[in-house]
């Protein structure tokens, strides 16, 4: 018996209902893959607190490692989401987390910099094409004018990852040191490997590749989605070839002003922990609680960016106010010294700007590429963008060494970022902002 729900057309309130149903289904489930994700990418930055001082290394050698992982990104991130694009999300993405969780995990029996180098490497290769595979995953099931919200969301994963990790990386530190088995870094690595393991082999079972393969959605739900999705891919850009896309000038823009946008995420992400240090506390579990505070200003600001942006259209703009005023938060964390309390408000504003950009920053590629040339094009803006993933710390961590003042290095983030805040304007609006 077809049931009357089956057959009527889906108008514009019931249309606004199916996103919401589509968002509570799968976004709460990507939320934590990106959280296992991110917090696997970046615990070496809480781990440096006592790992540097059992192995040797310097500032440099912490850098260049923290870094290296966008090297090994880079090389695999567009064939992982071409993959992902023909075989489905689902195998793809279990794939991906369970060889990361992996090789995260061996990151405790690194001895030497050459050692600490090639791990860091290889999780890059394992994990290269998640991030990017979520994003085009979202362009299967979200019309460019609902992606704001659903980016947004995406990406609180990043905050919640802070708010989560900061506190348990700090309290494994911390009621690790005593023991006979393993230095506490060890310990970080081996147990935050954990949930990625988990979730990756839950995401065989709770994934669904396209809106067609909903069983939770009626199938005028899925002819709505579908057709809605369709009828957009329409006028967006697509590729004849490799030439043509390569030749595509507003894909090399997005490029340069992604790079920007990720000197100033890695910036704070790989250095908030030694710059909270560096004013003056000592206590790993106090550190780990205080770096948890910037990523949860940063929730509420990343969902209102995404809303307000899809309202007015306006991505380019509001990524330009985001990423300045996370340039200038970055920069004063620098310039207040020992002063803990005003280094973390900077912090958060930094933070909150930073990560807010980033969900605004991914409304454009997506709101003017589609099909094949959206998996390429957004893997190849995300993997170029990110060697700056690689840039970023190392080049931190030089200038610390260098110049012997830890500040120069985050003036030097807050200056690309800006430059990067003002790049933007040069993507037309009428692709940028539709």
């Amino acid at each position: 018996m077809t049931h009357l729900s089956d057959t009527m057309p889906v108008g514009a309130a019931a249309a606004g209902d199916v996103y919401r149903k589509i968002t509570w289904r799968i976004m709460p489930f990507i939320v934590l893959c990106y959280v296992c994700a991110y917090l696997d990418r970046v615990n070496v930055g809480f781990a440096k607190l006592q790992m540097l001082s059992d192995l040797g290394f310097s500032d440099a050698v912490y850098g260049f490692g923290a870094g290296i992982f966008f090297i090994g990104y880079f090389f695999f991130e567009v064939p992982s989401n071409l993959i992902l694009h023909r075989v489905g999300a689902r195998r793809w993405i279990a794939r991906i987390m369970v060889s990361w969780a992996v090789i995260s995990a061996l990151t405790l029996f690194v001895k030497t910099p050459t050692q600490f180098y090639i791990v860091r490497f290889l999780l890059g290769v394992a994990e290269a094409g998640f991030s990017p595979g979520i994003m085009l995953y979202l362009t299967y099931w979200f019309p460019a004018k609902k992606r704001g919200f659903a980016l947004g969301l995406y990406y609180i994963a990043i905050p919640l990852a802070g708010v989560v990790g900061g506190p348990l990386s700090g309290w494994i530190l911390s009621a690790f040191a005593g023991s006979s088995t393993m230095a506490a870094w060890q310990w970080l690595f081996l147990l935050e490997a954990v949930p990625a393991l988990l979730a990756g082999v839950a995401v065989l079972r709770l994934m669904v590749d396209r809106p067609q393969q909903a069983k939770w959605l009626s199938d005028a739900e899925k002819t709505a989605v579908t057709q809605a999705i369709d009828a957009e891919d329409a006028s967006k850009t697509t590729h004849s070839d490799t030439r043509a896309f390569l030749s595509d000038v507003n894909i090399w823009k997005l490029c340069a002003v992604y790079f920007c946008q990720i000197i100033g995420l890695y910036g704070i992400s790989f250095w908030l922990p030694s710059i909270i240090k560096d004013s003056g506390l000592r206590d790993v579990a106090t550190i780990g609680w205080l770096s948890a505070l910037p990523y949860l200003v940063a929730i509420p600001v990343i969902v209102y960016s995404g809303i307000s942006a899809d309202r007015f259209r306006s991505r380019r703009m509001h990524f330009s106010v985001a990423l300045t005023i996370g340039a200038v938060g970055f920069a004063l964390s620098g310039y207040v010294g020992q002063n803990v309390a005003l280094a973390v408000v900077c912090l958060c504003v930094a933070a909150a700007g930073i990560l807010s950009g980033l969900s605004l920053f991914w409304g454009m590629p997506s709101a003017f590429l589609a099909g094949t040339s959206a998996a390429a094009g957004i893997a190849g803006i995300n993997c170029v963008g990110n060697l700056a993933g690689f840039v970023s710390p190392y080049m931190v961590g030089w200038l610390n060494v260098t110049t012997h003042d830890n500040r120069i290095g985050l003036y030097a983030v807050a200056i690309l970022m800006v430059v990067g805040a003002v790049a933007v304007r040069a993507i037309p609006g009428r692709l940028a902002d539709r």
